[in-house]
């Protein structure tokens, strides 16, 4: 009760702040086992300090108390809350421990700049994907203090070093280490545990054994993952390809981990950095945004989603996320992404069905306004796409891709092919030009795909005719694909606005009971754009049966006008020919023109 308490910097953390504020020496008399160790001796803590070497401290509590003597003016014992080890139910002890450090803020190497400066320097120069990663490590790097890489555990690598157990410093002598280094390249680092000092010191330092101790301290395991830059990339033991690294791709969590250890390990040995961009992702949620968790009953399980969609599916979830916050998903999401796959799928299958007679692709100069337009707009897509894949945005590729597939491809190209992909000739131009078209298309398709989609390439690939193969059996040999430059000069915007203004008075009349089919239909029109296609692509377009300049005496169905020019919807005046189905046939019953010639 007299106030006066002693202050110990090396048994607590209060008294050790104290003690660096008014520098008082930092004494640690006791070992890892809680016992008196060399320290008495040297500072000459005790009288009879040989009674107390090696003694567990609660056990001198009543020789001390026995050696102050007259001194003790009084000794009272009392029962109060002290820390314990969660694990023993124990007292705990609070050691000051000497641990190993990395500085960050001493200059040295070639540029004798710091550490902390090197890594700064480095990080204006890295690519980050996306790029808010670079102020987040900038700011951790900034606010570092020096690194501890020693832990105390039964497991792990060991900092290999001797202490001199009577002078408790660390033996620094290069013969030494590099012996033992020798020594854990053939036994491995368990070595440093399992076999005695005599025969892991090198036999011609001078030391004696006796006197050393092994030091029991294990490297910090974020050391262990950042010296991977050196022991994999660098070691020549594996193909892991070139140093430095492209990419270090992990967790957002890893500004503070792996990526500033990598850094950090590798300034300090060779003053380079281990990689040249940095790529960061977020963590998977449910669909609703939340951590996965057993209780709660939304953990998505990979090995599931394997047996019940396949890896195909998957691995298009992993493309088609956002990566760059939470990666969502859910047996929903997951649908969604079958159905994108099914479009792919659906588009490649009929691409291949149509051209597996084509045995030559004409030039891009043959080919009519149609064909020119969609290889023009395919060109631009996938540069677009694989623009996007270069900077690691692969929704953003894939969501390009289904758009260009849904909308250009399937929904207006083909479509308005299949009458001269069926109907034409197997020679004629209007037919080879648009399977030119889709086997140049197809071919790019494969080639895009082939590093998300492997497993549905290379069943495409299996199934491709020659000309699309190039040689190739397998997936992996298949080579990038680059379309040609086509100059298109159609006016897309005004085909567009022409088909769905059409559109709107087709329905009304298949509403109406008017018309069956389109079929039925012709129109007029003194476009010059539209009319500048040849009679095959202008009727196409529209799936009508044709596209005439001359004005019709018969009933006008509907009428529209773009920018003052004209559009009349009539009924066709020509028979319906058995074969095509157009209304293009002079008698009733009888083929059209083109259809004979083709049956002949």
């Amino acid at each position: 009760g007299s106030g006066a308490v002693h202050t110990a910097p090396g048994h607590g953390e209060d008294d050790y702040k104290i003690g660096l504020r008014y520098g008082l020496d930092v004494i640690m008399p006791v070992d890892a086992y809680g016992k008196y160790d060399e320290t008495i001796v040297r500072e000459k803590l005790f009288r009879d300090t040989e009674k107390y070497l090696g003694l567990n401290v609660f056990k001198a509590n009543d020789l001390i108390l026995e050696e102050l003597g007259e001194a003790l003016l009084k000794r009272v014992d009392i029962r109060h809350s002290y820390p314990h080890c969660w694990r023993t139910h124990t007292p705990i002890i609070f050691r000051a421990t000497k641990q190993w450090f990395i500085s960050i803020d001493d200059e040295y190497g070639q540029k004798n700049q710091t550490l902390r400066q090197n890594a700064l320097e480095v990080v204006e120069n890295l690519k980050f994907y996306p790029e808010w990663g670079r102020n987040r490590l900038k700011a951790m790097l900034e606010g570092r203090p020096d690194w501890c890489i020693s832990r105390q555990r039964d497991w792990g690598v060991p900092i290999a070093f001797f202490r001199n157990k009577k002078t408790d410093e660390i033996i620094f002598d290069e013969k030494v280490l590099n012996f033992t280094a020798m020594i854990f390249e053939q036994h491995g680092c368990d070595a440093w545990y399992d076999m005695e000092i005599k025969d892991l010191l090198y036999p011609g330092s001078g030391l004696n054994p006796d006197d050393l101790e092994k030091t029991l301290d294990i490297l910090d395991v974020w050391f262990d993952s950042g010296s991977t830059q050196n022991a994999v990339l660098r070691s020549g033991n594996y193909d892991a390809g070139t140093f430095p690294a492209d990419m270090y791709l992990e967790g957002s969590d890893q500004h503070r981990g792996w990526f500033q250890s990598s850094l950090l390990t590798t300034l300090a040995s060779s003053e380079i950095a281990p990689f040249k961009s940095i790529l960061t992702h977020g963590f998977t949620v449910d669909e609703k945004g939340e951590k996965m968790s057993k209780s709660k009953g939304n953990v998505v399980a990979p090995d599931k989603v394997l047996k019940e969609y396949g890896s195909e599916i998957l691995r298009l979830w992993v493309a088609m996320s956002d990566y760059q916050s939470d990666l969502k998903i859910s047996d929903n999401i997951l649908k969604q992404n079958a159905e994108l796959y099914r479009k792919i799928r659906n588009t490649a299958r009929f691409l291949l069905a149509n051209v597996s007679d084509l045995e030559e692709i004409v030039s891009v100069d043959k080919m009519g306004p149609l064909d020119k337009w969609v290889v023009n707009k395919a060109k631009k897509v996938f540069d677009e796409i694989e623009a996007s894949f270069n900077v690691y945005e692969f929704s953003k590729g894939l969501n390009k891709l289904n758009n260009f597939l849904v909308v250009d491809l399937s929904g207006i190209y083909l479509d308005v092919c299949k009458d001269r992909l069926y109907c034409d000739d197997k020679n004629d131009i209007h037919r080879l030009a648009s399977q030119s078209a889709m086997a140049l298309i197809a071919k790019k398709l494969i080639s895009t795909m082939a590093p998300i989609l492997t497993y549905t390439m290379d069943e495409l690939l299996e199934f491709s005719p020659a000309i699309l193969k190039e040689g190739c059996d397998d997936i992996f040999d298949y080579k990038k694909v680059v379309l040609p430059e086509v100059k298109s000069d159609i006016d897309e915007v005004l085909l567009f606005t022409a088909k769905e203004k059409f559109s709107e008075i087709k329905d009304a009349l298949s509403k109406e009971k008017v018309i069956k089919s389109t079929l039925e239909l012709m129109i007029y029109t003194n476009c010059e754009e539209i009319l500048a296609l040849d009679e095959v692509e202008s009727s196409d377009w529209f799936l009508v049966s044709s596209v005439t300049k001359d004005k019709q005496n018969s009933d006008i169905l509907g009428s529209f006008q773009i920018d003052g020019k004209e559009f009349e919807v009539y009924k066709a005046t020509a028979h319906k020919c058995p074969r095509c189905w157009k209304f293009t046939a002079v008698k009733e019953e009888t083929l059209c023109n083109r259809c004979e010639e083709v049956l002949k």
